[in-house]
Order: structure tokens, then C-alpha cells, then sequence
């Protein structure tokens, strides 16, 4: 797996996870979410679109960044995830309450969750 960070200018920040999200290597984006919620109020963007496996840490590790971005007056929002996870997000109700964005950009700017 390989993820990457990239700032933006209004402070949010978007956060591209490659490869197989799953309990062997989930916590290289626990880290990477670790460092990017550590700030007042983080907005934070995870690009799913080149995900091609999640396992449930990989689906536990959204939950937990999301109740943290939450909880310090944020918000994590999930961005393109391929149709496998959009399904899987749907079925275990985790798409309704993390929100899941068609895009990058719309879940920058919070349009219309899918």
C-alpha cells in the first residue's frame, strides 16, 4: 500500500491510498492519519480511488480518524472509492455516517454525498 499527502491552501488536506488497505499494512494510514488530525479543526479528504482491497481495519481506521476529525471540530470525508467499496461502505451503514463524495473536489467543498 502507499499513501500520500498533499495540503491544500485553505488548510484541508487530501490523503491518496493505493493498493490493499487491510490488517498487514493499515497502519501506515493509521500513522498518515495520525500526523494530518493532529491540528485545530482538521478537514481531511481520503481518496479511495486506487484502493483495491479493504479489510475491516481498513474500514475501522476510517471510523476512528472520522470520530477524531469529529471530535476536535472537524471532519474526514471519504472521496472515489472504487465500486467494490462504495458497496462495502453502503452494506456495513458506514457510508451514511462517514460521508462518501463522488470526488475529490466535491468532498472538498461537502457537495452532495453519494
Amino acid at each position: 500500500m502507499h499513501v500520500s499527502v498533499v495540503g491544500n491552501q485553505d488548510d484541508s488536506v487530501v490523503v491518496t491510498v493505493r493498493g490493499h488497505l487491510d490488517v498487514d499494512n493499515a497502519t501506515v494510514l493509521t500513522t498518515t492519519l495520525e500526523q494530518v488530525l493532529d491540528r485545530p479543526a482538521p478537514r481531511v479528504v481520503v481518496d479511495l480511488s486506487g484502493v483495491e482491497f479493504c479489510d475491516s481495519i481498513g474500514l475501522s481506521t476510517f471510523v476512528v480518524g472520522h470520530n477524531r476529525a469529529v471530535a476536535d471540530g472537524g471532519w474526514l470525508r471519504l472521496a472515489s472509492p472504487p465500486e467494490f467499496l462504495e458497496h462495502l461502505l453502503d452494506t456495513v451503514g458506514l457510508a451514511q455516517r462517514l460521508g462518501v463524495y463522488a470526488t475529490v473536489g466535491d468532498a472538498l467543498m461537502g457537495r452532495q454525498e453519494l
